[in-house]
């Protein structure tokens, strides 16, 4: 597997934690450095970026989630498929290094593996709308 593919999954996989134990950190991550430490350190690093950014900025980041919901409430949204949006988002958003065609395209692959039957289809939607917002306000 990729070591950026896999950056991404323990970080999608930390922030589904993270949501599921009310954002206690402690509780949330408390399996997460010594998945970590098993791994090389460039792939450690990238997953710890995309947790602590996504976290640092929530509020940015589920306010933006929040503006490309067509009649459909935040609260409603699949744990699963909101923490692999947080992650891509954030990345939309503050990861200028990153092609949005790459981030949108693991994020749909993760929500293949991981979510619903539906959720490769929502969260792509949602991602590539939240591209076309940020490319026309950049």
């Amino acid at each position: 597997m990729a070591t950026r593919r896999m950056g991404r999954i323990l970080a999608f996989q930390a922030l589904y934690a993270w949501e599921a134990c009310s954002k206690n950190k402690a509780v949330a991550f408390s399996w997460l450095d010594d998945t970590l430490d098993q791994l090389d350190k460039s792939t450690a690093q990238f997953s710890r970026l995309l947790v602590t950014g996504t976290i640092e900025n929530i509020r940015a980041i589920d306010a933006m989630i929040q503006s490309h919901l067509q009649n459909w409430d935040f609260s409603r949204v699949q744990r699963v498929d909101l923490a692999l949006l947080r992650m891509s988002t954030y990345t939309l958003m503050y990861q200028d290094d990153l092609a949005p065609t790459i981030v949108i395209s693991e994020a749909v692959g993760i929500a293949r593996d991981y979510g619903t039957d539906d959720s490769y289809r929502f969260i792509n939607g949602m991602l590539d709308s939240i591209r076309r917002t940020l490319e026309k306000t950049a």
